[in-house]
């Protein structure tokens, strides 16, 4: 097996890519001067997609709706939730048969709380300068470039971004290559 130090060979299949460590990419280096051709076959590292440090299967308690009282009755009565608060209400009350109301028990655990499907926290950023704050947080962090960030100075964020090596939640929005008429 390759070990840092030993040049590699000159041809490389798939069966070896695949076994070989992902440092091996980027340390391997021919001992002896080469032709283009050996750069060609010679893989080179790519920087990978930024991961977290350890992605947390978010529990979901059952997602309950909250309707409000007395709207499967009274079509004047929708149904977004309302708290009661007149002074005999049986929902407020709390009665048996009643509708539910939302209580700290149906809160998500702390652990599982604002955490993206992707396994980041979300930080909204303004401009390139808000990104030096996640350099050292780049696994536990992704970065959203805020809404009203124009194009051009969007750019700058992704590019930015890419450097660092943080997650952008939006990465792509507002970058359209123009082509030239």
């Amino acid at each position: 097996m390759w070990k840092p130090g030993i040049p590699l060979p000159p041809l490389w299949t798939a069966w070896h890519r695949r076994r070989l460590p992902s440092c091996a990419w980027a340390i391997a280096t021919p001992s002896k001067p080469h032709s283009d051709a050996d750069e060609r076959l010679l893989p080179v590292r790519r920087l990978a997609k930024m991961k977290p440090i350890k992605k947390v299967k978010k529990e979901v308690k059952k997602k309950t709706k909250f309707f409000r009282n007395q709207s499967d009755t009274e079509l004047r009565v929708k149904t977004s939730w309302r708290r009661p608060r007149g002074i005999d209400g049986r929902c407020r009350r709390k009665f048996r048969g009643c509708v539910p109301m939302p209580n700290i028990g149906y809160g998500t655990n702390k652990k599982h709380r604002h955490i993206l499907p992707n396994g980041f926290i979300k930080f909204v950023v303004n401009n390139v300068s808000d990104l030096e704050m996640l350099i050292m947080h780049n696994r536990s962090y992704c970065a959203e470039v805020a809404h009203n960030v124009g194009a051009a100075k969007r750019k700058d964020i992704v590019q930015r971004a890419k450097e660092l090596n943080i997650a952008l939640t939006n990465g792509k929005a507002r970058l359209r290559s123009q082509e030239d008429d």
